[in-house]
């Protein structure tokens, strides 16, 4: 039975020999599942404050919300409302109302003018909540520099050097997203969930905190729910990163369902770690050998993240689910 464990990010970065052996071995055992916790250093102030402004931007009427809604953006920047992103796999959008941002770059940037749809303006809702276009920055910057971080961890467990993954993600679109999962008692008809059984486009996601269970993942063929240690961070693994590593470390398929008899809503906030749109996603020579010959051919990250928009129905003039 495979399991997720309970890492120590923080013992790796601070230890050599043995004992950062011992947690990059941890890690790659843990990644079979596509899943693992890890202890941090992110301040609890900070995530009290982005979960508390974030509480009060959901709770505000529809047309405040959607004043931070753009248009063409396929839910790279602000608000994406109710029964929208929808599941690869399937025809019923998901249960979820969502606000998402990242890091802007320079107009002159080569990524932003190559890449527009991956760079947008951004946009955050600073006239319905002040002061929360700081925070939210904030806490982009400091849950990205987690996840860079973590990615040294993986690096070393597919044989590659630590830095490996520095540069594809330095001014990558890394996008963080704040969810609203609303009582399943208020949805409007059946075959709806909070979030359908998926796999996340890009390297790593983190979820540092939720407000309620529900998040599930799928182990040895069967799901089981994700429940992390007090005050541990989760991470899981996206399509880009299975595409590098050759299939070794898979990707961690997930959905969010209510429990039984849970009649109240859900937050999160995750981030989603990608690599610069010119990135080529070729399997690592490290992950290819005679008994495990190469699976996948190169593509880039551009490419690999337009197809995923589309199939997750966030391409606003080509809707795969009306």
């Amino acid at each position: 039975m495979s399991e997720i464990l309970d890492v120590d990010l923080l013992a790796f970065e601070s230890s050599t020999g043995p004992a950062r052996r011992a947690v990059v071995d941890g890690v790659t055992r843990s990644l079979a599942t596509g899943f693992v916790y890890t202890r941090h250093d992110l301040s609890d102030d900070l995530l009290d404050t982005a979960y508390g402004m974030l509480r009060e931007f959901f709770s505000k009427p529809v047309e405040d919300k959607q004043q931070a809604t753009v248009e063409g953006a396929a839910g790279q920047t602000g608000y994406t409302g109710l029964l929208v992103e929808t599941a690869a796999n399937s025809d019923h959008p998901d249960w979820k109302e969502m606000l998402n941002w990242a890091r802007e770059l320079p107009a002159g940037h080569p990524l932003k003018r190559n890449h527009p749809q991956a760079y947008p303006d951004q946009v955050l809702p600073e006239m319905v909540v002040p002061g929360i276009t700081d925070v939210l920055y904030r806490f982009h910057d400091a849950i990205f520099d987690l996840q860079r971080r973590f990615l040294r961890v993986i690096a070393e467990g597919i044989g590659c050097h630590e830095s490996f993954f520095d540069d594809m993600v330095t001014d990558g679109p890394t996008l963080t997203r704040a969810i609203r999962y609303p009582p399943m008692g208020d949805v409007p008809d059946e075959g709806h969930v909070w979030a359908g059984a998926h796999g996340d486009i890009n390297l790593i996601t983190a979820l540092p905190r939720a407000t309620a269970p529900g998040l599930q993942v799928m182990v040895d063929d069967e799901w089981v729910d994700a429940v992390p240690p007090d005050d541990q961070v989760i991470i899981n693994t996206g399509i880009m990163l299975e595409r590098l590593t050759n299939g070794t470390i898979p990707i961690g398929w997930h959905r969010v369902v209510a429990a039984p008899g849970y009649e109240g809503e859900r937050y999160s906030v995750v981030q989603f770690c990608h690599p610069r749109p010119w990135t080529v996603l070729q399997p690592v020579p490290s992950c290819c050998t005679p008994d495990h010959p190469q699976r996948f051919s190169a593509i880039t990250a551009a490419d690999a993240l337009a197809e995923v928009l589309y199939q997750i129905n966030l391409v606003e003039d080509a809707r795969r689910v009306g």
